[in-house]
């Protein structure tokens, strides 16, 4: 049964021991943020602050912030579960056999479900401020560190349409709260509503924007999700949640907002106009500086009565965001496999913030196939901001950091295994020369062969016989040492 709301799934949360409340009082301005990182760098539990000095609602934190939490959003046991039904979501590959007929009814009947469901009365539109009654310091907005050039929003579900296509975008842009009716809109240059405005820009034209607060965990992730441009992320979240999303009427501007929502800002953002934005302490770990991005004018905010504000923080890892990412590289494996069927694994490290790092298993078939996998990576999407791939053998476990570190070390050598290209990299990679380009790095950890140039012979690793780990696992209980050896 799918959340009908975000109150469903902090009851939830609650129930399986998931979520702490806190009474004490506690300022949003460095204190959440302090009390939330502790809290996530101890792996631990979602937190609800009751007592904001100076605001009836109610903050949220770390609700996605583990593997079990995160599933939970799902409604999955594994997140693994979910990744083949997301890759057949996606399929473009048409039915040309009877066959292929049968099986892709289920699928389309479950689209078909998936689409969302216009209602005319709206939780998210209980209370309304319009024109000069709108003001956002009635919401606790953080400030999450303390070089932040203010408070940010920082779990906005931003939406926008294309001027002239009328194609829906859903993402997740922070928003820094400038005054009482005014954010930025950090939109990066390769971002769906970066394009959306570069369009209405060219016709001379306001973009109109609603901004979603808490609406349901599917639709909040769907939002961060690395979708192709013509897969709706409302449409994309009722597949998510087996169930059609509710939708209502934003009141100001012609846009659709889910009816659970929280918080609904709505308003518009002028061609040409910029303001100074950040610094903001981001998930690199890092400050990113300030710079000229647009601004977003609020026309009108609604809510619920009992609204909570769900927020988030981000900063040097793990932080509630890096299983978000991990998320998303298991659903999306599938896909990345129907391009490339020799990838057997992909593993995004935590530390790596989502683009600086990824590990890869390969069915390696030919000379150069761990090079040919690089390229076609950096092709992929959002993949094209990985900084540095390493491509293993099929027998190493990406998932094991203490394994690949280890194969790494042994099986490259520099000067033949390391590949440099230019192209892309994240806005946020403040170690690139110029903004939005930089050079990326392929390592080839992979066992060379002699039609790579490599004539030595390579060493087998070393490995115990199975009769004898298979003795001394039957002998083991008898040593007094400790828990049986799992081979």
């Amino acid at each position: 049964m799918a959340y009908k709301d975000l109150q469903e799934f902090i009851g939830l949360l609650e129930k399986k021991g998931e979520l702490v409340r806190i009474t004490h009082p506690v300022s949003p301005v460095l204190e959440i943020t302090e009390i939330t990182d502790r809290v996530c760098k101890l792996h631990g539990p979602a937190l609800l602050f009751e007592n904001v000095p100076g605001y009836s609602m109610p903050v949220l934190m770390n609700a996605f912030g583990s593997y079990k939490r995160m599933s939970m959003a799902l409604e999955v046991e594994d997140l693994n579960a979910l990744s083949e039904d997301v890759a057949n979501f996606m399929e473009a590959e048409a039915p040309n056999t009877l066959m292929k007929k049968l099986k892709m009814i289920p699928k389309l009947s479950r689209l078909a479900s998936a689409s969302p469901r216009m209602v005319q009365n709206a939780p998210c539109q209980e209370v309304v401020y319009k024109g000069d009654a709108v003001d956002l310091t009635r919401l606790p907005v953080l400030k999450c560190w303390p070089q932040d050039g203010g408070p940010f929003i920082t779990l906005p579900l931003v939406f926008t349409r294309h001027p002239e296509t009328g194609v829906r975008n859903v993402g997740m842009y922070r928003m820094q709260v400038f005054d009482r009716n005014t954010t930025g809109m950090h939109w990066h240059t390769h971002k769906g509503g970066a394009q959306h405005y570069r369009v209405a820009e060219r016709l001379g034209k306001r973009l109109e924007v609603a901004v979603a607060i808490g609406p349901d965990p599917a639709m909040t992730y769907a939002a961060t999700a690395p979708l192709p441009d013509d897969i709706d992320e409302v449409v994309f979240a009722g597949f998510l949640r087996h169930a059609p999303l509710e939708l209502v009427k934003c009141l100001t501007v012609d846009l659709e907002v889910p009816a659970h929502s929280q918080i609904v800002l709505e308003g518009y953002v002028e061609p040409f106009e910029r303001r100074v934005e950040g610094p903001f302490g981001d998930h690199t770990g890092y400050y990113s500086l300030s710079d000229e991005y647009p601004v977003f004018h609020v026309s009108c905010m609604t809510h619920r009565k009992k609204a909570i504000y769900p927020s988030t923080i981000v900063g040097r890892p793990p932080q509630e965001d890096c299983y978000m990412a991990k998320a998303t590289e298991r659903l999306f494996l599938p896909l990345i496999q129907k391009t490339l069927p020799e990838i057997l694994d992909i593993n995004l490290p935590l530390e790596g913030v989502f683009h600086n790092l990824a590990f890869v298993s390969i069915d390696k078939r030919y000379p150069g196939h761990a090079k040919k996998v690089m390229h076609a990576l950096w092709g992929l999407g959002q993949m094209m901001f990985c900084k540095i791939i390493c491509v293993f053998d099929r027998e190493v476990n990406v998932q094991d950091l203490s394994h690949v570190l280890w194969r790494l070390g042994n099986n490259v050598d520099p000067r033949r295994d390391i590949v440099f290209v230019d192209g892309p990299v994240d806005a946020l990679d403040h170690a690139s020369p110029l903004p939005h380009y930089g050079s990326k790095m392929g390592i080839d950890c992979t066992r060379k062969w002699p039609e790579e140039g490599f004539t030595r012979r390579w060493p087998d690793v070393i490995e115990m016989d199975l009769d004898v780990v298979d003795r001394v696992n039957k002998m083991w209980h008898k040593l007094g040492i400790g828990r049986k050896k799992v081979q």
